[in-house]
């Protein structure tokens, strides 16, 4: 079948990552449907985004929690990206299975019966599933090992480094691909369920399936509304309110951030290459930088009047540093070619013409606090 009369699915369509993978698809000759049920905190009105408005895309609303809705969405696919997910930091821990799994196992179902089209699936997944990942301990042979949450009698002493066995600062090695599994929340954990189910059903059926775990995506359309989206979202709405910016623990924990556009491309080289069937693959930006490192970005290009504080606070759930070995993906012929600069500065020019409340946006830390999201050691 000629590619452009091929049809692409991607659920969670009108969201960040995958109306950026749309308007990339579509230049390449795809049509675009889009499968969304704009619902809060990252739709706040519920409406369309103008950015997938107006653009011959195929526009459903429904939930993938559905399986009627699946059935609706499917019909004349042959290629889907499962992005939409439920991310959030509060304690809702069975719709993250509800929505997270529960839509994987509908779309495998649905394909299982041989009446649809379908060539190849991506399911989206996230470096979260690796929890804190694997540390070395800096004795004897240098054994690696898999911590566990650190607990809260260290976050209240303000120890905020992973330990090794022997009580001393262990070694954090980038996340691979292949390494054991230990989530500190429960998207990750319904992640994990997801990625299990789709490569063993899909190696069943025989359905091309691809999994992908981003590293911090960050640009434009990245919603300012919700709470999961991370430090570029917090920092700009903190720094666009005169501050103060505020960084958790003690602002030396790693984070691995990558540009959208650096995502995009990664999901269309997985598209079509057969290598990548069965796979999964870290796409993240290739480097650690600290959260403190990340928040004098976010000062100098939102508002260098702003201060940034370090008062000691945490997240329970919080892994101590998150950076992906991207090794695998390199292989294939793709590398990131951006940096945080140019994503804050990206987001903060579509932020401002947008002209978002920024006083609403900033949730108080006392209803965080309330809400068990945030702790301190007090």
């Amino acid at each position: 079948m000629n590619k452009r009369k091929e049809r692409v699915l991607i659920t969670g369509g009108a969201g960040f990552i995958g109306s950026h993978t749309a308007d990339a698809l579509v230049k390449k000759g795809y049509r675009i449907r889009i499968l969304d049920n704009l619902m809060p905190p990252v739709h706040k009105n519920g409406k369309w985004p103008d950015y997938v408005r107006g653009k011959n895309y195929e526009l459903i609303r429904g939930d993938v929690t559905n399986k009627a809705t699946w059935q609706k969405a499917l019909k004349g696919v042959q290629y889907v990206y499962h992005l939409a997910a439920f991310q959030d930091q509060m304690p809702e821990f069975s719709k993250f299975f509800s929505t997270n799994t529960l839509s994987t196992s509908f779309l495998y179902e649905l394909l299982a019966s041989g009446k649809f089209s379908v060539k190849k699936i991506i399911v989206v997944s996230t470096q979260f599933v690796y929890g804190d990942g694997q540390y070395k301990c800096i004795h004897g042979q240098k054994k690696v090992f898999y911590p566990e949450l650190r607990t809260l009698s260290q976050f209240k002493k303000q120890k905020w480094e992973v330990l090794c066995p022997h009580g001393k600062r262990a070694t954090f090695v980038p996340f691979q691909e292949d390494q054991k599994l230990m989530p500190t929340n429960s998207y990750g954990l319904s992640k994990i369920a997801s990625e299990n189910l789709a490569l063993r059903l899909g190696k069943t059926y025989n359905i091309p399936t691809t999994i992908v775990r981003y590293s911090i995506v960050q640009g434009p359309r990245q919603s300012p509304y919700n709470l999961y989206s991370g430090a570029l979202r917090i920092f700009t709405t903190q720094a666009l309110t005169g501050g103060p910016i505020i960084v958790y623990e003690d602002g030396k924990q790693l984070r691995d951030f990558i540009n959208i556009e650096d995502v995009v491309q990664a999901n269309v080289l997985l598209l079509k290459d057969k290598r990548a069937d069965f796979k999964i693959f870290n796409i993240g930006g290739g480097k650690g930088y600290s959260i403190l490192e990340f928040s004098k970005i976010v000062q100098k290009i939102i508002n260098p009047q702003a201060r940034i504080v370090v008062p000691g606070l945490f997240r329970k759930t919080d892994t101590r540093h998150s950076v992906s070995d991207i090794s695998r993906i390199k292989k294939l012929g793709w590398k990131p070619k951006n940096n945080p600069f140019k994503s804050v500065q990206d987001y903060g020019i579509w932020f401002k013409k947008n002209n978002f409340d920024t006083k609403k946006l900033i949730i108080p830390l006392s209803k965080l606090k309330k809400l068990g999201v945030v702790s301190d050691y007090k």
